[in-house]
């Protein structure tokens, strides 16, 4: 994979299964994924190494967002599901790599402005569910 833009990276929200429509605004974005251990170590471990059990951990994913306001019906969308405190599907389009979907809820949502600036947010989705990898 060679290099990238940035901004080709996309944040998509479907709600009730509406289409997809890419979260508008966007500056920075992010995809985390993460998988914890199990560690059965015990005394006749070889060579006191650390052992893991495979397949036994807690998969995780996140994904954050920051921008400005561009599109009043994806921002109302956004309050909408994080007052609402419920997981919903999100897709995060990484290009040349392939896509994340599957169910994320709004954990934070953070509004921020200087006096002489537009008014910024800040958004974290922690994933609720399996999620789907799909090669581009």
């Amino acid at each position: 994979m060679g290099a990238q833009r940035g901004k080709d990276l996309l944040l998509k929200i479907s709600v009730d299964g509406t289409p997809f429509q890419t979260v508008a605004g966007l500056r920075t974005r992010r995809l985390a994924m993460n998988a914890e251990v199990v560690d059965v170590t015990d005394g006749e471990s070889a060579g006191r190494w650390r052992e893991l059990l495979g397949g036994a951990g807690v998969q995780r994913a996140s994904l954050s967002g920051a921008g400005i306001f561009k599109d009043a019906a994806s921002d109302a969308l956004i309050r909408r599901v994080f007052f609402e405190g419920r997981p919903v599907a999100f897709q995060a389009v990484v290009p040349d790599f392939g896509s994340v979907t599957g169910p994320f809820q709004v954990t934070a949502l953070e509004y921020g402005g200087e006096h002489d600036g537009e008014v910024s947010f800040e958004m974290t989705l922690e994933s609720a569910g399996a999620l789907n990898f799909e090669a581009l």
